[in-house]
């Protein structure tokens, strides 16, 4: 896609801490927002964009479970590479990783509590028709670890994308309590109670967005960089009944996330074929690496992208005068 004609055009996943967080601290105070994408401005993003030369760059971390943890070795290759985005997009997985860095911690800081996680620090069993965890231990957790900095006292602005659970419209949440934002776009259905905010339900946002691209194209990114973590069908074992009913999942997810990554401008897909148990370690360890390796491969692509961006733009410049 040309500068000129974005100018003129102006999962079920995983949740790879809901069982290994931390411990509960309350959040019930801070303050709960909710809006949909159509309501989303990006004047500041662009007025920041034109003041600085520069195109605004989104990084979309998608869902995809334990693999999330492949979203904090991409982040430290981008960050080596001196590539920091403008604003952050994240669903289920990729809403945890997102909040964490949008917060303001390093990739050193990331690797850091992905890897001092315990598996009983975060698990809340109740005993509800809807699910069998609750989910807030989650929201606690994020909220502890961010400092209890709300959406809009983000570092690097950070949207968070669930699902209405009534009517399976996508929402968005960019403002207010930035854990109970992510507990909600990672509270994957039957196996989570949903999240209920100012009297409605919400559900992981992976089962209407894996990979969020459209909705960072709305937002106003000019350049965008998806990461793709979703379980791939073509590794996947189907020869029992949990395996096919993964299977379902995967076809359906990586079905809705094509429709979407043909409109990002690099995709970086870590090469992670089977999913590794989250409390292991060396999983963490491994998915990790395997987000580094990917990263670093599209390295070249990105930079060409951006300096492609940057020619088109003074072109169009020039021919505006």
């Amino acid at each position: 896609m040309t500068l000129q004609h974005r100018v003129k055009c102006v999962c079920l996943s995983a949740i790879m801490l809901t069982m290994t967080g931390c411990q509960t601290v309350g959040s019930s105070a801070l303050p709960q927002t909710v809006m949909e994408t159509k309501a989303i401005s990006v004047n500041e993003l662009k007025a920041y964009a034109t003041q600085n030369n520069k195109p605004v760059v989104a990084l979309v971390l998608g869902s995809g479970g334990a693999r999330g943890y492949a979203h904090i070795g991409v982040i430290d290759v981008l960050e080596r590479q001196g590539i920091r985005p403008d604003f952050i997009v994240g669903v289920s997985a990729g809403s945890i990783v997102g909040a964490l860095y949008a917060s303001g911690k390093t990739p050193e800081q990331l690797k850091q509590t992905a890897l001092s996680l315990k598996p009983a620090q975060v698990r809340d069993i109740t005993f509800d028709l809807k699910g069998f965890f609750d989910g807030k231990r989650v929201e606690d957790y994020i909220n502890e670890q961010i400092g209890y900095k709300t959406l809009e006292q983000m570092k690097i602005p950070l949207y968070v994308v669930a699902t209405e659970l009534k009517n399976g419209h996508l929402t968005v949440f960019k403002s207010g309590n930035t854990g109970q934002a992510v507990r909600a776009s990672s509270s994957i259905p039957s196996m989570f109670v949903p999240t209920e905010i100012e009297g409605k339900e919400y559900v992981d946002g992976g089962l209407v967005s894996p990979v969020p691209v459209e909705l960072a194209r709305q937002l106003g990114a000019d350049v965008v960089i998806a990461v793709n973590i979703l379980a791939q069908p073509k590794y996947t074992e189907t020869t029992n009944v949990w395996g096919l009913f993964n299977q379902n999942i995967n076809i359906m997810q990586n079905g809705l996330a094509a429709r979407e990554l043909i409109q990002a401008d690099v995709v970086i897909q870590p090469d992670i074929r089977e999913k590794g148990h989250v409390f292991s370690t060396k999983s963490r360890e491994d998915t990790m690496y395997a987000g580094e390796q990917a990263a670093e491969n599209a390295i070249q692509h990105i930079t060409s992208v951006l300096d492609r961006y940057q020619v088109e733009r003074e072109t169009f410049d020039i021919a505006l005068q």
